[in-house]
């Protein structure tokens, strides 16, 4: 029982074994089914309120098993934050196991309980990859700065501004921008001169657009940081062959370690314009980060290749939990 949109109906994991799901989307959905199905698994994707909700009503009950997908945490940033802390901490005691997109799972650890022992990883998908746009590799002419989640354009911009390469962002929506944590201090008048903005109506087309024409893509992620933030932007680059600068942190330097990416420590800016400068003068270095990162990107696959690693490892847990 799941909250997956498009989730097979009807599966088949690695080992062979076959069974059914139902999507539902309230807790009292999935609470209702499983009533019916006390051996069914409860798996939530990336909506930590209906995990939250699931693990407060079944805090009594060692059945139905919760699995959360994705479930996406941030350090608290202000006093009321904090002070719900520790009962999150309680609730998500009652998930089972959790599913993440990164393996360095230390902040959780220590923010939320969240250790090696209940998680697990399984690479995410490249959105593009089923979509209706022309996958294709060129030589590009400009740096791409993409993405909301938690994206420090400020270390970008200082990275920039010494630089002589032409840049290009998404003409940002601020609130979304402050929605999702990003860090974009500057007016838009304050730009260095080498950065261009342009319109993005956020479309796929318009994502493929920009990819195809950059001759790479930085991901500028924030310290606080404690999960998978950027790899839909990461995964769609690497679709184009374009290589990657990413982060220092969970979802680029503990999952990439055959020189997929080009790895800089958060909030960084000279360390991010030197390795800016390396991959822009560097033709053998920028050719083989992108080759190691299309072939990952291939592996990620799209969405039915993602629910097929989600399947498998469910599976793979369930059996090992029953023993």
């Amino acid at each position: 029982m799941t909250n997956f949109a498009r989730f097979p109906l009807r599966w088949r994991a690695a080992d062979g074994t076959a069974g059914e799901s139902r999507i539902f989307a309230s807790a009292d959905e999935f609470l209702n089914a499983a009533g019916q199905q006390p051996e069914a698994i409860l798996l939530t994707n990336c909506d930590p309120a209906l995990t939250f909700r699931l693990a407060r009503r079944l805090w009594f009950r060692k059945r139905p098993a919760l699995v959360a997908v994705d479930l996406v945490l941030r350090r608290p940033r202000s006093l009321r934050g904090g002070l719900l802390i520790s009962w999150k901490r309680l609730l998500l005691r009652r998930v089972d196991h959790f599913i993440h997109y990164f393996s360095d799972v230390r902040g959780y650890e220590k923010t939320f309980g969240i250790g090696p022992d209940r998680s697990s990883f399984i690479p995410f998908k490249a959105n593009l990859y089923d979509r209706d746009v022309q996958i294709e590799s060129s030589e590009g002419e400009y740096v791409l700065c993409a993405g909301r989640t938690l994206r420090d354009y400020d270390s970008f911009f200082d990275a920039m501004e010494s630089l002589p390469y032409p840049a290009v962002i998404s003409r940002p929506n601020f609130e979304l921008m402050r929605e999702h944590g990003a860090r974009f201090s500057r007016r838009l008048e304050d730009l260095p001169n080498n950065v261009r903005v342009v319109d993005d109506d956020g479309s796929d087309q318009a994502m493929a657009n920009l990819l195809r024409g950059a001759k790479m893509v930085v991901v500028p992620i924030l310290r606080e940081s404690m999960a998978a933030s950027g790899c839909s932007t990461c995964l769609n680059a690497m679709l184009f062959a374009k290589p990657v600068i990413g982060t220092e942190g969970p979802g680029f330097s503990d999952i990439f370690h055959n020189g997929e990416v080009l790895c800089v420590p958060p909030e960084d800016a000279a360390a991010l314009r030197e390795a800016i400068r390396r991959m822009w003068e560097d033709v053998e270095l920028r050719d083989r980060i992108a080759a190691a990162g299309h072939q990952y990107g291939l592996m990620a696959g799209g969405e039915q290749q993602l629910f097929q690693r989600v399947i498998d490892r469910v599976v793979e847990w369930g059996r090992g939990r029953d023993a």
